[in-house]
């Protein structure tokens, strides 16, 4: 009896020991995460573009829809990118699987604004991409 009780305590220290170290991982990659989206936003703000881009694409990549609608402005505008509609609707597209209520509603609209300056062709492109699309893993 007393070898039994044992060897659950030390399995329930091992569980929670575990459940700890996964929970501080979590909330370390998220802190990490938003981070990086902030960092962006403000390279944004004060027109570093350059920045702002290469920090949303990363974010986008690994399927970070707030940082997909960025993308897909830049994109859209021109800013700190060549224009791209193509590439504009296909990461507005991504975002829009993503997002609900207001956002979604918003970003639907924003796709659509730019579904209205491409050709048929240009949007079945788009669309294809986002079907293809995969997210990238952190750190590749």
């Amino acid at each position: 009896m007393g070898v039994k009780m044992r060897e659950r305590k030390g399995t329930v220290r091992y569980l929670t020991f575990g459940l700890l170290t996964l929970l501080f991982t979590i909330s370390m990659a998220f802190t990490a995460f938003g981070g990086q989206y902030e960092d962006a936003t403000a390279a944004y703000k004060r027109g570093d573009f350059a920045t702002a881009f290469r920090i949303f694409k990363a974010l986008a990549e690994q399927g970070d829809a707030s940082a997909q609608v960025n993308l897909a402005l830049m994109f859209d505008a021109g800013e700190g990118v060549p224009q791209d509609y193509i590439l504009a609707h296909m990461w507005f597209n991504l975002a829009v699987s993503a997002l609900e209520g207001k956002k979604q509603e918003q970003t639907v609209k924003d796709r659509d604004n730019v579904a209205s300056k491409m050709t048929s062709a240009q949007i079945a492109e788009a669309e294809q991409l986002a079907k293809e699309w995969k997210p990238k893993k952190e750190g590749k």
